[in-house]
Order: structure tokens, then C-alpha cells, then sequence
């Protein structure tokens, strides 16, 4: 769970007609519509705030200090901007605290009193995670209000996150398909929030905010600083910048002009960093290196050069010809020009094509392979020895 912070302490907030200006989503617009698998949703009031969804679970301090043995620090498996993160344990049945090793396993996130992103982003996360579900969106169970308390309860994902797979020392190797699995996961995620009715903004992409399930199913996460999209054919949505350094989009660090497109230069970036091994941001590296999409453009133009920008990990265990297209892709979706970039539905059918041609190979190979092996070994028969032996011999030079 990485931090996230204010690119740019003020944006001049555009009020042209062509933007569409408010604060940032307290109430999504788009509860129980299709596509969203929500299902009904009612209002919930917890001193003075509203949770938009009655499929969550209300948790109270107590229960939470104790399924996560008080917050131990035995039990903590993640840090950020928002706060702590938690392991803890509950009942499936009737979700009260549960003895260690048996039960539910959750995943608790509780906010730092002086977290940057607070308790507005706390509320925005639960009213979005409290209504949009898909497979590619990790699921929030609960919540927790009480005084100054503000927690949050999702589901436990035991590969953690990408960013400690692709960058922590000793952790385990993520094989070339893998990478291609979990880009095409992230992308059904980001593809079925733009897609929504009505759009939602992620604003959030980065390799941190990527969870693995057990098989490495991608899940994304963290939803404090989503946004609803534009609406009455507005481009954009102007905000306040909010982020974090390498992933977010140039023309909204610059102008705070918000659109889905923005989302699809973060996809890119992650995309690099699938290819690469190395951080967006590198601060131990000089100069333009310490920025991977300043040094990594020369390479990804370069069919010649590619190779050097992979990661070294993979020990080159992977398809040059699906590299090309992967370093292609992130090369469109990283266009300084916003207009340029595809839309991630888009990006979405070429990583499945990528996928699907090589399921496609990987399935001829095998049944030629079996083919081959079924292919019956013919007997010899007392015919076919009497016709080698009435063959004439090659002479030899001891023959003559």
C-alpha cells in the first residue's frame, strides 16, 4: 500500500465549459445500475457521515482490536499514506473475532489520526468499494466508525502486492506470463470502471495499489482518491491534483484537467515497470534515470535496443515478439498528448490477444507433441528382414 499525496499544493480549477467542477465524490451516482453488480444498496447514517451501501458490514472497534490481537506488531502487513494494515481473523458465520489460524482471514486497515488522506477519503473508499464489485476489485467486507476511529475490512489477498514482488530482494519471481496475467487483470479492472454508466476515475494506478491473489489473480485497491468521471459531454473534471510522482498523467500535474486518460498513462507506466523490474520514480539513480519513463523511451523505440531494457530477472525467458507489442503498447499509452492515448478497453483486447495467441501456440505444440508420441512403432516382420538382407552391399575398401 504506497502513500499518496498533492502532486501540486494549488490547481487553478478550470470553469470553462468544457469541464465539469466539484469536489470529490462523496456519494457515487451509479448504485445498483448494470454493469456494476452491486445489487441494491441502501443509506446508512453513522454519526452524521452516509455509507452508500447497506451490503457492508458495520464492525466495531472492540471486534477489530480484537480479530487483529490488538494490533500487534506481529500482525501488521502494511504501511502507507492512509495508515496501517493489518491481519486479522474472523468468524465467516457471524463475523466476530476468531482464534488465530481459523476462520476468515481479513485484511484491516486503520487510519492514522494525522493521515494525509483522512476521513474524506476514507468515506469515499467505502461508498465506491461498497457498491462496485468485480473480479478485479478487491472486496471490502466492512467498516468501522466510532469516534475518532476509521477503519476498513477487505478481504486478505497472501501474494500482497505487486510492487513487493517486482522490487523487494528475495521475493519471488514473477515469470514473463505471469506479468501478462497480471497487466490483463489490471486492465479488466481499470476497463470496467471507465466503462460504468456512469465513469469512475481511478486517479490511483500504480504497482503498490495491485493485490495478488493466491494464483496471482490482480485485484486493485485503495480507492480514496477515485472520482466520478465527466458527465453531459464534458471532457474532463477539473480537481486538485492528488497522486503519486511517475504515474501521474502530465496534462493533469500541469492543468488539474481529469479524465480516464489519465488512468490509461498510469497503466503505461505500470506496463514499463512489468517490463523493466525497476521503480517509476528511482531517486538512488542521476540524473534522467531516475525517472523510468524519461529513460526508458529510447528503448522502447528501438526493436535493437529493447532487449536492454528488460528486466534482467527474467533471465530473457520470455516472447521478443510479445515484448515488442507490450513495449508498443505502454509507448501509446504514455503519449504526452492525452487525445493520442487508447481508451483502456482497447488496451485491454490487445494484452488478450497477446494472451490468447500464445494459449493458441502453447496448444498446437502440445498436441503435436502428443501426435508425435501416438504415432504406432510398426513390427518388423520376417518380409521386411528378408528384403534388407537381399539388399547389396555398400562395397567397402577391404572388399576389393
Amino acid at each position: 500500500m504506497g502513500g499518496c499525496y498533492s502532486l501540486i499544493s494549488s490547481t487553478k480549477v478550470d470553469n470553462s465549459r468544457s469541464s465539469q467542477n466539484y469536489s470529490d465524490p462523496i456519494k457515487p451516482s451509479y448504485s445498483g445500475q448494470s454493469g456494476s453488480g452491486g445489487g441494491d444498496t441502501g443509506n446508512v447514517r453513522r454519526g452524521g457521515e452516509e455509507i452508500y451501501s447497506s451490503n457492508l458490514k458495520a464492525f466495531s472497534f472492540a471486534d477489530l482490536r480484537s480479530a487483529t490481537r490488538n494490533f500487534r506488531p506481529d500482525s501488521l502487513i502494511g504501511e502507507g499514506g492512509f495508515g496501517y494494515v493489518f491481519k486479522g481473523w474472523i468468524d465467516e458465520q457471524t463475523s466476530t473475532p476468531s482464534k488465530r489460524s481459523s476462520g476468515q482471514i481479513i485484511a484491516v486497515k486503520r487510519l492514522k489520526p494525522e493521515g494525509f488522506q483522512g476521513h474524506k477519503e476514507w468515506l469515499t473508499e467505502v461508498n465506491y468499494l461498497g457498491q462496485l464489485h468485480h473480479p478485479n476489485l478487491v472486496k471490502l467486507i466492512g467498516y468501522c466508525s466510532e469516534g475518532d476511529n476509521r477503519l476498513l475490512v477487505y478481504e486478505y489477498l497472501p501474494k500482497g502486492s505487486l510492487e513487493n514482488h517486482l522490487f523487494r530482494r528475495g521475493g519471488q519471481l514473477l515469470p514473463w506470463q505471469t506479468r501478462i496475467k497480471v497487466a490483463i487483470g489490471a486492465a479488466r479492472g481499470l476497463s470496467f470502471l471507465h466503462d460504468l454508466e456512469s465513469q469512475v476515475i481511478y486517479r490511483d494506478l500504480k504497482t503498490s495499489n495491485i493485490l495478488l491473489d493466491m494464483d496471482f489473480n490482480p485485484k486493485l485497491s485503495d480507492f480514496g482518491l477515485a472520482k466520478d468521471g465527466p458527465t453531459g459531454g464534458n471532457t474532463h473534471v477539473s480537481t486538485q491534483v492528488m497522486g503519486t510522482e511517475g504515474y501521474a498523467a502530465p496534462e493533469y500535474i500541469a492543468t488539474g484537467r481529469l479524465s480516464s486518460k489519465a488512468d490509461v498513462y498510469s497503466f503505461g507506466v505500470v506496463l514499463l515497470e512489468l517490463l523493466s523490474g525497476r521503480h517509476a520514480v528511482d531517486k538512488s539513480k542521476s540524473g534522467m534515470e531516475q525517472i523510468l519513463v524519461d529513460w526508458a523511451i529510447p528503448y522502447l523505440n528501438s526493436k535493437r535496443k529493447l532487449f536492454r531494457l528488460m528486466d534482467s530477472k527474467l533471465e530473457g525467458q520470455y516472447s521478443k515478439n510479445e515484448a515488442l507489442t507490450v513495449a508498443n503498447l505502454v509507448l501509446i499509452c504514455i503519449e504526452n498528448d492525452a487525445k493520442l492515448r487508447p481508451q483502456m478497453s482497447e488496451v485491454l483486447k490487445t494484452l488478450e490477444n497477446l494472451h490468447d495467441s500464445n494459449r493458441e501456440n502453447a496448444s498446437n505444440l502440445y498436441r503435436k507433441q502428443n501426435n508425435d508420441q501416438k504415432q504406432p512403432q510398426r513390427r518388423r516382420t520376417s518380409a521386411d528382414v528378408s528384403s534388407s538382407s537381399s539388399k547389396p552391399r555398400s562395397r567397402r575398401s577391404s572388399d576389393v
